[in-house]
């Protein structure tokens, strides 16, 4: 028991930099607070005294704002950042070394008894708002998006982002200077994220500049077979674009 309490506590300077001492952990955390009052809930409801077993993680909900079903079963070295607004079901199930941020839930989709809660395997992390529904598996060491909505399995070390969540490829490097150029001319950089963010407003941006790019390469064929045709092509101006004309360099 000693030895836990060592590890719930050394897992908190591993995550939180703003964590200053041991005594502050102990006094001032309510994660850590939330999953000492959840192993004795959980205690009482393997040994089938469950209305104490509710109460208890009652008091715990009060004291910290954090929502432990009992029956929730809770690895090792757990750490519930801030912890606020955080949900978690009956049959929900947690591995080792996962790390959840406020107002994370952990719930079902079905008022059916059994399994319907998520599992998350060793090393999962998710974001702030994340939303994990039913009964799906979470692979080891997978990453959730801050205020994704997670209704599907996600694999080992991927990471899933958005409403629903999707699968983002770490290797997609779709952005072309090209790209880059428009955008910078039209007065934003797809709101200021780079390719290398998980982000589905500027994954679709990025996609309509791939499309404008397109476009503009296909309307300078068609001028270029017109005037091999011999019909002469009058060049219009092109509109600005927050108050910046788009026009080759």
């Amino acid at each position: 028991m000693f030895n836990r309490l060592k590890e719930d506590i050394a897992c908190v300077f591993d995550r939180d930099p703003a964590a200053q001492t041991a005594f502050e952990v102990m006094t001032t955390y309510p994660g850590f607070h939330a999953i000492l009052i959840h192993r004795l809930s959980h205690f009482f409801w393997l040994a089938e005294f469950r209305w104490l077993a509710r109460f208890i993680a009652h008091i715990g909900r009060w004291l910290t704002g954090i929502e432990i079903h009992p029956g929730a079963i809770i690895g090792r070295r757990f750490f519930i950042d801030h912890g606020m607004g955080v949900v978690i079901g009956e049959t929900a199930v947690i591995g080792d070394d996962c790390t959840l941020y406020h107002g994370v839930t952990l719930g079902g989709t079905s008022w059916d008894k059994g399994k319907r809660h998520p599992t998350l395997h060793n090393g999962v992390v998710i974001g702030a708002g994340a939303k994990v529904l039913g009964p799906i598996d979470i692979g080891e060491n997978a990453r959730i998006g801050s205020n994704s909505v997670v209704l599907k399995p996600v694999p080992p070390g991927a990471t899933a982002v958005g409403i629903p969540a999707h699968i983002v490829d770490p290797n997609s490097k779709s952005a072309t200077a090209e790209r880059d150029k428009i955008a910078y001319k039209m007065g934003f950089h797809a709101y200021g994220a780079t390719t290398d963010v998980a982000d589905p407003i500027a994954y679709a941006i990025n996609h309509m500049l791939d499309h404008i790019q397109a476009m503009d390469k296909q309307i300078e064929t068609l001028q270029k077979a017109l005037n091999d045709a011999g019909i002469h092509y009058k060049e219009s101006s092109i509109p600005k674009l927050n108050g910046c004309e788009i026009e080759d360099e």
